[in-house]
């Protein structure tokens, strides 16, 4: 079952995408566990709620791929929780390191800073030079990672048209 991840900062259309290329090839797609798990946390997160944030979104990585036919797409992975961790606390767990350790990805579809900022209460660096920080990260995160990548940038559309060349490539390695 090969994995492909699209990941980064905030705001950047990842929910979008995904769905849309898991729709597109008829796959599974695994939402952002963090999401539905603050929503219903009822209080400010903390430490140990990246933890279980982590430990969620395998899950349902994992119920997804049981589901999915040759590959699924997920709306981000572990190294979202590492960045968010060493942002808001200045490290990450080493449970959660090791959880990354020990995941196998098959492609990044990393989401450029071109789409405008949409408020939401989980969002967290607004700022231009903020969202520009947090790419710049993930872009070492997924040039790092060892597997294919691509940059995806555009409207909607051009996004989706590239990503999915993208993954057709990804898929066939």
């Amino acid at each position: 079952m090969k994995r492909i991840v699209v990941i980064g900062p905030e705001s950047t259309g990842k929910s979008t995408l995904s769905q849309q290329l898991a729709a597109f090839y008829r796959t599974a797609w695994v939402p952002e566990f963090a999401r539905a798990y603050l929503e219903g946390l009822g209080r400010p997160y903390e430490r140990e709620d990246l933890w279980h944030i982590a430990q969620g979104q395998l899950a349902v990585e994992d119920e997804a791929a049981a589901r999915g036919r040759d590959f699924i797409i997920c709306d981000t992975d572990l190294y979202v929780v590492k960045v968010w961790s060493e942002a808001k606390y200045g490290d990450c767990d080493p449970r959660i390191l090791d959880l990354i350790a020990q995941r196998q990805y098959h492609g990044y579809l990393l989401t450029y800073i071109d789409i405008p900022w949409e408020d939401d209460p989980l969002r967290e660096h607004p700022l231009p030079e903020e969202r520009t920080y947090y790419y710049n990260i993930y872009r070492d995160i997924v040039i790092n990672a060892g597997v294919p990548w691509a940059d995806i940038r555009g409207d909607h559309n051009q996004r989706l048209e590239i990503a999915a060349v993208a993954v057709r490539q990804m898929i066939k390695k």
